[in-house]
């Protein structure tokens, strides 16, 4: 996938393997174990730029829904309570999408 090149390979299989279950994802703890906390501002950039697939600026819920498949093509999508609690941590102005300054807020929280 397109963010294995500024992830370690091992971390994104350990974040993915934590998040398996259907409502086990918890936005600050994949953050955290995939290793996107960690990273520059230019990578948090990247990774935002391949997560918002249609290049609007912003992150939008269906986005959101398909998050874990960024990082392997065979990740399950976001349960609905999923993609609406992960949409409500880092939509910051409420305009029900995530823009690249609340995406970096919230990886760096």
């Amino acid at each position: 996938m397109a963010l294995a090149g500024t992830l370690k390979e091992a971390d994104i299989t350990a974040a993915l393997a934590a998040c398996t279950a259907a409502e086990s994802f918890k936005h600050k703890e994949f953050f955290a174990k995939v290793g996107l906390s960690a990273k520059s501002a230019d990578d948090i950039k990247k990774a935002f730029l391949v997560i918002d697939q249609d290049q609007s600026g912003f992150i939008e819920e269906e986005e959101l829904k398909l998050f874990l498949q960024n990082f392997a093509a065979g990740a399950r999508a976001l349960t609905d309570a999923e993609t609406k609690a992960f949409l409500k941590a880092g939509d910051i102005d409420g305009d029900g999408m995530i823009g690249i300054d609340e995406f970096a807020t919230m990886v760096k929280a």
